[in-house]
């Protein structure tokens, strides 16, 4: 696999066209500087991942590599979600394989999808193995939730979106689970001079705890947003896009999260998930990312698959 480059975003913006939501931006109204809110979870199916799920399948029918098995992947999370939304747009059997104590609810919105949904074992792990497996035994086109180069190149194709909504974009902040939207979002950033934040839960530090050590590690995850950043181990794409001097890294707390989440809600009747909440809480509330008065910052919400019941309801 070859590093990931603007080219790759160019291509992947080519093939989604059409058949992608173009994000829309609004300004946050708080805080220093011009900072607008890149609205990315009213994309299909309440997440980025719609894009890279887009690409990656229309860029196997261009090489005419889709089998007739169609494609497999293991994730009952936004992932999931989109492959099985993307598989059906394009005509194609979507396998989606889950732990056996998965909720009920991911369950039925697959199948609302046209996935065949299949259980195995009780942790992902397993579900991932009993995928592999089938990807071997019937030909299958595995897919990833995000460790893949067509995976990261669809999710990058939000900047340009973006820069298009925010005239003189100085910096666009992400959240950071297993790195594809980081490491797309990155490399469309630095051909344009735009510097990338990337942000993680202090409790699920995937990419930090990879540029620390100088290479991809496992983590301990332990995060309100684990069940989208929960990523064990970032990508080795993303680690090399955090390493370039334009990007910088950063850590929240689950509680500046939380509350995020709630701002988002109490000031603009905005309702996402803990993951789509976290590059937003480096900025609120005294979190580590200041901008100066004259920086225009974008920041991505990314995905609002959530129960909005335990939000304040204030009037």
């Amino acid at each position: 696999m070859h590093d990931l480059t603007y080219g790759d975003v160019e291509r992947a913006a080519a093939r989604i066209a059409g058949h992608t939501r173009p994000v829309t931006v609004t300004p946050a109204g708080q805080g220093p500087g011009r900072v607008r809110l890149a609205l990315e979870f009213l994309q299909h199916t309440g997440s980025f991942k719609a894009r890279g799920a887009w690409n990656f399948l229309a860029a196997h029918r261009e090489a005419g590599t889709l089998p007739p098995a169609g494609v497999t992947i293991a994730s009952g999370g936004n992932a999931g979600l989109a492959c099985a939304w993307a598989a059906r747009q394009q005509g194609l059997p979507a396998t989606v394989f889950l732990p056996g104590n998965a909720p009920q609810v991911k369950v039925d919105r697959l199948r609302g999808y046209g996935a065949d949904v299949r259980l195995a074992g009780t942790e992902y792990a397993e579900a991932l193995a009993a995928c592999e497996e089938f990807a071997r035994t019937t030909g299958a086109l595995a897919s990833h939730a995000y460790d893949h180069l067509l995976i990261a190149a669809g999710a990058g194709t939000l900047l340009d979106e973006i820069r298009a909504g925010v005239p003189g974009l100085d910096t666009v902040v992400v959240a950071v689970g297993g790195g594809g939207l980081f490491a797309g979002v990155a490399a469309a950033a630095r051909h344009h001079g735009i510097r990338t934040v990337a942000v993680e839960p202090t409790g699920s530090r995937a990419l930090h705890a990879a540029l620390e050590a100088g290479q991809v590690v496992d983590v301990t995850v332990d995060s309100v947003a684990a069940d989208a950043l929960g990523a064990r181990r970032v990508s080795e794409t993303a680690l090399a896009a955090a390493r370039h001097a334009d990007v910088t890294s950063l850590l929240v707390p689950d509680e500046a999260i939380t509350a995020a989440r709630q701002t988002l809600w109490d000031e603009h009747r905005i309702v996402v998930e803990p993951a789509g909440a976290t590059a937003l809480a480096a900025l609120v509330q005294g979190g580590p990312y200041a901008p100066t008065e004259d920086e225009t910052v974008a920041v991505v919400l990314c995905g609002a698959n959530t129960d909005p019941a335990d939000l304040v309801r204030r009037p």
